[in-house]
């Protein structure tokens, strides 16, 4: 699904090969790998700034973790220890490599990022960093402007974030930079990344894929994959990140920074979608235009403070107890000026909280707006009569004095009144 989702041919005939060297980090001794014969062949991935050329997607077995403690049994001798810790080793992964095109370590970021949520959206794994589920190998070398041939290539190994990854590839080209302009040379070798001094440091000799001994696993049959299988997979693929972001702004007409914080997410676009097909109807039938494109008031309350409500719980969307229609009733309320945006802040924590319908909360809590023309017209007097000197200088041309009595008339209703109503109202009295 992977590389389908990325474009990739996926031949009928797949192998798995046997990788020898020394693995101190694998008990055998060797790895089971591909590379003749992937399940997948070539592809490509999006990132804006350039289109970024996949070389094969393939699968392998994980070696363990090798931990280098300089603290450990030989640490009074000035020797490192170095632990194995084989609880991942053998696993199954899926690896990803990728043609020489990126520049920038800014393009790292770009690209792993929107490889992960391809990878979530397919639901091939949750591609948790934090929790090992997604490493990133980068491969840097630098050449002379004019010059064709790559220069000697450096692997920066097992780096646990993008941003990392992007400081790996930074870093990388400075210091291979700097070797060649004095006149030394690159040494191939694997090297690992430093996060709390933001540096690489050499771990060991890079071997070349020919040093590897390659050869067909003679425990493991190849795969035969049908076309009929291939298609099925294919039809059956989810709309995938940049698809939804061409819908979200087609359907929606949000803007790109909010159809980015919600396609981020496809439990968040999911949510979304939810509240509004729920708003759909209600959208249709409105004449005024406050009431109209509800779906980007929607957006906007899930963008923002829904999200950090999120945080602030250490929740996920698929453990808030507000259902979609429960949302969209709130939004509702909202654009048709039923109750403040301040309000509808508090109303949402509570629905938070408590998953109770917004209609209730706002009856408890007493939040609806003040309709009522007589009691906004009895509480803009009582401001006008208490605050004569402003008055008179919204009559004298200083027309931004009338917020501050805006603010008197909000304060004396409790945040009820609807503030462009008194703005025309306090107008209308003032003359």
């Amino acid at each position: 699904a992977v590389g389908l989702a990325l474009n990739g041919a996926i031949p009928e005939f797949s192998q798995f090969d046997r990788k020898n060297y020394f693995y101190p980090d694998l008990p055998k001794g060797y790895q089971i790998s591909q590379y003749q014969h992937p399940l997948v062949s070539g592809g490509e991935l999006d990132i804006g700034t350039r289109r970024i050329q996949i070389t094969r997607v393939h699968l392998e077995e994980d070696t363990g973790r090798l931990i280098h403690d300089s603290g450990g049994p030989s640490h009074d001798s000035g020797r490192q220890a170095s632990l194995v810790d084989f609880n991942r080793a053998g696993v199954a992964l899926m690896e990803l490599v990728t043609e020489p095109d990126f520049r920038t370590g800014d393009e790292v970021i770009r690209f792993g990022e929107e490889l992960q949520r391809i990878v979530r959206y397919v639901d091939a794994s949750d591609a948790d960093m934090e929790k090992g589920q997604m490493r990133v190998e980068v491969n840097i070398s630098v050449r002379s402007a004019g010059q064709e041939a790559f220069g000697t290539k450096v692997e920066v190994k097992n780096i646990n974030s993008f941003k990392f990854a992007s400081d790996a590839v930074d870093f990388e080209t400075k210091r291979q930079i700097a070797l060649l302009e004095a006149g030394e040379s690159v040494a191939q070798e694997t090297r690992g990344w430093n996060e709390h001094k933001g540096e690489s440091f050499s771990q060991r000799k890079k071997e070349s894929a020919h040093d590897y001994r390659y050869f067909p696993e003679p425990d493991l049959p190849p795969l035969s994959l049908s076309r009929e299988m291939v298609e099925k997979i294919k039809a059956e693929l989810p709309e995938l990140p940049a698809q939804k972001r061409e819908r979200f702004a087609r359907e929606y007409g949000l803007e790109p920074a909010t159809i980015e914080v919600l396609v981020r997410d496809k439990t968040l676009a999911g949510y979304f979608e939810e509240v509004a097909s729920e708003l759909a109807q209600h959208d249709k039938e409105a004449q005024e235009p406050a009431i109209r494109n509800l779906p980007k008031t929607a957006a906007a309350f899930l963008t923002q403070d829904f999200l950090r409500l999120l945080r602030e719980k250490s929740a996920e969307v698929k453990d808030v107890r507000i259902s979609a229609e429960n949302f969209a009733e709130l939004v509702l309320y909202v654009a048709e000026n039923k109750i403040s945006n301040l309000a509808a802040k508090e109303v949402l924590e509570e629905m938070f909280a408590s998953g109770d319908d917004p209609s209730e909360i706002i009856e408890r809590k007493g939040l609806w707006q003040i309709s009522d023309m007589s009691e906004l017209e009895d509480m803009a007097g009582r401001v006008i009569a208490g605050n004569a000197s402003a008055v008179q200088d919204i009559k004298n041309g200083k027309t931004a004095t009338l917020q501050f009595l805006v603010g008197q008339v909000m304060k004396e209703s409790r945040g009820k009144a609807n503030p462009k109503v008194v703005q025309e109202l306090l107008r209308k009295m003032i003359g």
